[in-house]
């Protein structure tokens, strides 16, 4: 890229199972606001606002209405994501790189507490062939794991690594929902939500907000002395249908990998990239992602979880944070991936932080069975 989008601040909430105590305006701005303290700036300097909610989960239409005034967007130029939060980065990346734009600000909301989360993930299927069957992402995600598993010989075992590690690496971070002391034990003998997938196995009902601040990387110079560049992005879409593909595979994922690695130079991700955040809603796919990822051949994402390669301390650490899988929000959880890959590059990650972080990775997901996948390269 000829012009490069900057990273110049990141706010989060603490992810938590429940903030009734908090209006969906009320949530976003705790992370907004923490971005402005860090900058000086006030909401009436930005150019353009990026928001990422869902109607379903905020029980509205027009769910960023509920969000305008704490994003500056009266009078003012504001846009909708309905999907991952990463691609409301990715939207307020490409507003900096058209030119038109010199400062964006980019919130993610949502309270999962507030509503029904089959019932909204089931809304997702197509309503003439698939809703009648009662799908929803849980027992998506079920068939998936069972046939990855199957066709690669991933073991429960080697699943309920991951939950260990990041419930683990989850104690060091203080903005995490569900940090855990537990076992392979502890997550193969936990409550069965639709075989294979265990109640350990999943992601938590959380509410937290993220924000953040993008603008060029020549102003970025003058609002912090750690700008974070964004050097590669990407997403894709699969087929909407779960029978059109082999479940196994990760198609989507492969490719916006492929274009996210050449735009930031990348050729080997296991020599060149630090730090990764995958979003992993269920165990299994932080191996089927780590795989599309090229962080291994396909197959062979249990072997790499039993080096410990992806622990800290470990040559490629993978959710230093703790993960989805630790708690995080539908929406939410992939600018939350962002975020958190900028404060391991400014070596402000706190005691999860990554040792001489200079390139990070992070991804996101929407939809069943990693049906849209979106990777960010970012870097000093």
């Amino acid at each position: 890229m000829a012009e490069r989008a900057a990273i110049v601040a990141v706010g989060q909430t603490k992810y938590q199972p429940n903030r009734a105590d908090a209006s969906e305006e009320e949530l976003a701005y705790e992370a907004v606001k923490q971005c402005l303290e860090a900058t000086g700036l006030s909401l009436s300097e930005f150019d353009a606002a990026v928001s990422c909610s869902q109607d379903f989960w905020d029980g509205r239409t027009i769910s960023n209405m509920n969000i305008q005034r704490v994003v500056g967007a009266h009078l003012n130029d504001e846009d909708k994501v309905c999907e991952d939060g990463i691609n409301a980065v990715y939207a307020g990346m490409a507003r900096i790189l058209s030119g038109h734009h010199k400062l964006v600000i980019v919130v993610a909301h949502t309270k999962e507490s507030q509503a029904e989360k089959s019932l909204i993930e089931n809304a997702a299927f197509d309503p003439a062939l698939l809703r009648q069957l009662g799908l929803d992402f849980v027992s998506a995600a079920a068939m998936q794991a069972r046939r990855y598993m199957y066709k690669y010989g991933i073991t429960p075992e080697q699943c309920a690594k991951v939950v260990v590690k990041n419930h683990g690496n989850a104690k060091k971070n203080p903005l995490a929902q569900a940090p855990l002391d537990i076992t392979v034990e502890d997550v193969l003998s936990s409550k069965i939500l639709s075989s294979p997938i265990r109640l350990l196995d999943a992601k938590p009902i959380s509410d937290g907000a993220c924000a953040m601040i993008i603008t060029t990387e020549e102003r970025a110079k003058k609002l912090t002395k750690k700008p974070v560049l964004i050097l590669g992005a990407s997403n894709c879409y699969e087929t909407h249908y779960l029978g059109d593909r082999d479940l196994a595979e990760c198609e989507a994922l492969v490719k916006a990998t492929s274009t996210a690695y050449s735009m930031a130079g990348i050729r080997n991700p296991i020599k060149e990239i630090d730090v990764a955040e995958v979003s992993e809603e269920y165990s299994y796919q932080e191996l089927m992602w780590m795989e599309g990822l090229g962080f291994c051949s396909k197959g062979e994402a249990g072997k790499l979880i039993d080096s410990g390669m992806t622990k800290m301390g470990g040559k490629l650490p993978v959710n230093p944070s703790g993960g989805v899988i630790s708690g995080n929000p539908i929406c939410v959880a992939g600018m939350a991936r962002v975020a958190e890959a900028v404060l391991q590059l400014r070596g402000e990650a706190g005691d999860h932080q990554v040792k001489n972080a200079r390139v990070a990775l992070a991804h996101g997901i929407t939809g069943a069975c990693g049906q849209h996948h979106g990777v960010m390269i970012l870097g000093r």
